[in-house]
This record gives C-alpha cells, sequence and structure tokens, in this order.
C-alpha cells in the first residue's frame, strides 16, 4: 500500500496541541515515526530526538513567524449585511511577483465560508471587483485570481488599513475542521520563529512545533547544529494534489556555508558520524534546494520560490527530513517520496505510514512527527 492510497481516519486528527492532553504535558510529547534506509520504521518519543541524531549533523529551521491571517468579513456591495466570510492573508507581494503580472502592495487571499463551529469551509473566491467588508471600515477589493482559471486564491487590495495592523488588532490563527477549538497565536509559533517586519506565514511551520528551549539545549550539547532559513508559507487547506504557490525565502550566507562545511565533511570522511543535512519541515527543504546548484553546493538567495520537489527532481542538499504525517491527498508527499526515494527504497514511504496508522499516531499540525534518515 502506498502512502497517497492509505485511509487515515478521522479521529487520528489531532484535535489540540500536545501539552493541553494532559497535565504535566509539553509540546514535545508527541510520538516520532523513524525511517531508516529500508529497515522497518521504528517508534519513538520527540524527546529522543537527541539519542537519533549524531554530532556534526546539521537541522534546518525555519524561523519565519505565524500570523493571526484569518479575519472576518463580510461580501457585499454596502447595500444590507452581506455574506460572512473568513479572510485567510496568504502571500504579500511587494515589487515582483512569479506571475508576472504588476502586483505591488496586494496579498493573495482565500475567502472561506464560517461553517457555525468556529472552523470555515472552502468557498470560491471573485468575481473581480467584489468587496470585503473588514472590520475598523476597512476594506479588500478582489481584483484577479493568483492563477489565471483559478478559483480559490485570489489578489486582492486592501484599503483603509495596513494588513499588519489589521490583523494584529482584528485576526486570529488559521483554524481547519479538525481541531476542537481556537487557540492562542503562540500554540502556532515555533521555538524558532522571529518576528520580521513585513513577512510571515499564513499557517506555522508546524514540524519545528514540538521543540523546546531544553530539547534545543540537549540537541547543542551533544553537537547537532542548527541552520536557519526564512520561508513565508502561504495557505495550505486545499491539498488535493494542489502543488505549493510561489513563496518568498531567504537562505543566508551563514546557513549555505554551514550546510556545504557539513557536506564536505561526509565526502572527506564517509565512515565518520554526523555531517547530515536533516530539513526541520517541507518549508526547509523547499528553501534549501531553491538555493541549491546541480552540484548540491547551497548559495545564499532570497526572493520567491516556485520549487517544487518531487521523486522525478530528487534533492540535491538534503540528507533526511523531519515532517509531520500528511493528507493522502497533499503534494507535500511529492516531496517526502523525493527524500525518502535518496534515503530508501521506493516502498519506505509506504511502510511508514501503514505503520502510523496502525499505532494511532496523530496527523496534522498539533499531531506527531515522522524522522527520515539514510540508512
Amino acid at each position: 500500500m502506498s502512502a497517497e492510497t492509505l485511509h487515515v481516519p478521522e479521529e487520528l486528527s489531532a484535535r489540540v496541541p500536545a501539552e493541553q492532553r494532559g497535565p504535566g504535558l509539553g509540546r514535545d510529547a508527541v510520538r516520532l515515526l523513524v525511517s531508516r534506509g529500508s529497515a522497518e520504521p521504528a517508534h519513538h518519543a520527540f524527546g529522543e530526538l537527541p539519542e537519533l541524531l549524531a554530532p556534526g549533523d546539521v537541522l534546518v529551521v525555519n524561523t519565519s513567524s505565524t500570523l493571526p491571517a484569518a479575519v472576518d468579513g463580510r461580501v457585499g456591495d454596502g447595500r444590507g449585511r452581506g455574506e460572512p466570510v473568513v479572510v485567510h492573508f496568504s502571500t504579500r507581494a511587494d515589487r515582483w511577483h512569479p506571475a508576472g503580472r504588476a502586483v505591488a502592495g496586494r496579498w493573495a487571499v482565500e475567502l472561506r465560508s464560517p461553517d457555525g463551529r468556529g472552523s470555515t469551509h472552502p468557498r470560491a473566491g471573485g468575481p473581480p471587483g467584489a468587496v470585503v467588508r473588514l472590520p475598523g471600515g476597512a476594506r479588500l477589493v478582489l481584483e484577479a485570481p493568483v492563477d489565471p482559471g483559478g478559483v480559490r486564491l485570489w489578489w486582492a487590495r486592501l484599503r483603509g488599513v495596513r494588513a499588519d495592523e489589521l490583523m494584529r488588532r482584528h485576526g486570529r490563527p488559521i483554524r481547519y475542521g479538525y481541531t476542537d477549538r481556537d487557540q492562542p497565536l503562540g500554540a502556532y509559533r515555533t521555538v524558532f520563529a522571529v518576528d520580521s517586519p513585513g513577512g510571515g506565514s499564513a499557517e506555522m511551520p508546524s514540524a519545528a512545533r514540538p521543540f523546546t528551549a531544553e530539547l534545543v539545549a540537549r540537541l547543542v550539547s551533544k553537537g547537532v547544529q542548527f541552520a536557519p532559513i526564512s520561508l513565508d508559507t502561504g495557505v495550505a487547506s486545499a491539498e488535493a494534489f494542489e502543488p505549493p504557490y510561489p513563496e518568498r525565502f531567504v537562505v543566508p550566507a551563514a546557513t549555505a556555508w554551514l550546510v556545504n562545511a557539513a557536506r564536505a565533511r561526509r565526502r572527506t570522511a564517509p565512515r565518520a558520524a554526523g555531517g547530515r543535512i536533516v530539513a526541520v519541515g517541507t518549508t526547509a527543504v523547499r528553501a534549501l534546494e531553491s538555493a541549491a546548484g546541480a552540484d548540491g553546493r547551497v548559495r545564499a538567495a532570497a526572493g520567491w520560490t516556485d520549487l517544487v520537489v518531487t521523486p522525478e527532481r530528487g534533492v540535491r542538499a538534503v540528507d533526511g527530513l523531519l515532517t509531520g504525517l500528511h493528507e493522502p491527498t497533499a503534494s507535500h508527499l511529492l516531496m517526502l517520496g523525493a527524500v525518502a526515494s535518496a534515503t530508501a527504497d521506493g516502498e519506505a514511504l509506504g511502510r511508514a505510514y501503514a505503520a502510523a496508522v496502525r499505532r494511532r499516531y496523530l496527523w496534522h499540525e498539533f499531531g506527531d512527527l515522522h524522522l527520515l534518515l539514510p540508512g
């Protein structure tokens, strides 16, 4: 059975953060499924991660901070109350966007319909010229689909307020129907998050969520190194094989140097432990691979990436991946397949996901983690 055809029961959705599932629990109270080469999947607590890594290994982490990107509004012409919607602010476009259109000052937004339980249902965007009335007298004017012919994400211009101010005053984290209730913004921010003016992610880079300051200290004391990148994620609510949209990223020069040095050490001492480049989350893979040349050498880079990592393309700079458990229809599985193909046989991902269902692992951003390592 492949990961793409696996049925994940609804009750395996993580409905609340780990620290809310019982007294005395912390963010790191999740399980860790480990796929190592072609061996059968192994089962660990996430707190055992330092024992699974070696001195000299490099964890590439996303420092993007989660935005309160969901804001209530109403679509209408100003006569009457209008249709209630929830606006998900996905991606800010400043001077340029890979679509090639003049989109300075616009946001890519998704309109969703409230479901009456605090979450939302999918809803088509548009039409062009539609106005969404927002709190504080602000207006959002829809202009055109981000993807020509698409219906979900639209370019829109915000009038009457800056987006960061609107979200700070009236926004909340994006929430989906499998969760039980709203959570504070802090529940959606990782220990690595750094606030950046004008930046931030619509949805949390969730693979890093279980890390705590104490766990980071244990990893550092063992000799594991951390290399920061930034990739501002957009919304991912429609995951049915939909490829990721272009996203803004930064790979600093120091990170490029550290990754290249670790890979050079592995080439010169292939039998030595350590030196593996392990991306924490699919966002870290996308950013790092966007900065890697065909020879695997990483160079400092910043801008937009529309890279889609597939098994056919493969990975050039990444040796392993720490990630959540993804829906069978999620396009992220293409990236997982690329990493698995580089570290194991073609059936490794399917074996891991089947084991996760049997052992009742939990899915989504508050769920359990999966570590793919070379054999």
